[in-house]
């Protein structure tokens, strides 16, 4: 019978999770590392998978997108969980050292933008947004009639949600903004803070965020005049009209590739693709 052991420190947020079998064969056992936006639906795909498949050890915990794609640079992971494509430098990395990779792509999420539950504001475009985030709008009453200094919670660099927001706005984050180590912690800082602004992987968020996690999701547009959208409207994200949609990858030592294979297949079959949907993530059809 397998066994669950939860890790977390408060200081870090850091979660780890490991699937415990009593196979002790190396075949069977897989580590995986990376993306924290990803992390809470591998340890269910994982779970889920070891109940069908009990021979397997799978070894989970986050910590960013740039901690996965090191671990796989330092051969201490098989799988690298990333909310982000490689970079340029990072592809140079693994051919220096001869690292062979392949990629999955086994689901798609979207960035949402959150502020406290009872902020006057319901919907944000992109040029403001990046004003708020870089710090050129300090103040909400420059959008709103409340007259409160704003608050950024964001991520750390090694983030790939960090990097990713970063890069779709063209800005660079105001120094002000408070760097967190997860969505889970960024969600609580701003339910906590009247004044807040984060942003989250929306699998994170339930149907009823303002009621039972105390925040609000704005909905975004591209420019004043454009309509703008939710990233938890199911049809706004099946029919790519949010702005902050991505790839879910996952990158793999090649030669971990064929212990790895039941795990990718199980993720991209039927029930692995029932339990990312169930997680508020999507799967975009074939």
């Amino acid at each position: 019978m397998n066994k669950i052991i939860t890790y977390k420190t408060v200081l870090s947020s850091f979660l780890g999770l490991m699937l415990l079998s009593g196979c002790t064969d190396k075949t069977h056992s897989i580590k995986m590392k990376g993306s924290d936006t990803e992390v809470n639906l591998a340890v269910n795909l994982a779970e889920k998978f070891t109940e069908i498949d009990p021979d397997f050890s799978i070894a989970i915990s986050g910590g960013g997108s740039g901690l996965g794609i090191t671990s796989l640079l330092n051969d201490q992971a098989d799988i690298a969980n990333s909310s982000r494509p490689l970079s340029d430098e990072e592809v140079e990395q693994f051919k220096e050292k001869n690292i062979e990779l392949k990629t999955v792509v086994f689901a798609e999420d979207a960035t949402a933008v959150i502020v406290h539950k009872d902020l006057p504001l319901s919907e944000i475009d992109l040029e403001t947004l990046g004003k708020v985030l870089d710090g050129k709008i300090e103040n909400w009453n420059e959008l709103t009639e409340v007259d409160m200094p704003i608050n950024i919670y964001g991520r750390q660099s090694s983030s790939g949600t960090y990097s990713f927001m970063k890069k779709k706005l063209k800005v660079e984050f105001a120094p002000k903004a408070k760097e967190m180590t997860g969505n889970a912690q960024i969600i609580e800082g701003v339910k906590a803070d009247k004044s807040g602004i984060g942003y989250v992987g929306a699998g994170y968020l339930s149907p009823e965020s303002e009621q039972k996690q105390g925040v609000k999701v704005l909905k975004v547009k591209k420019t004043a005049q454009d309509t703008a959208y939710s990233p938890v409207d199911k049809y706004a994200i099946t029919n790519n009209l949010y702005f902050f949609q991505r790839p879910l990858y996952q990158f793999i030592l090649k030669k971990s590739w064929d212990k790895v294979k039941p795990f990718i297949d199980f993720e991209i079959g039927e029930k692995g693709v029932g339990i990312i949907r169930e997680h508020g993530y999507y799967v975009k059809e074939n």
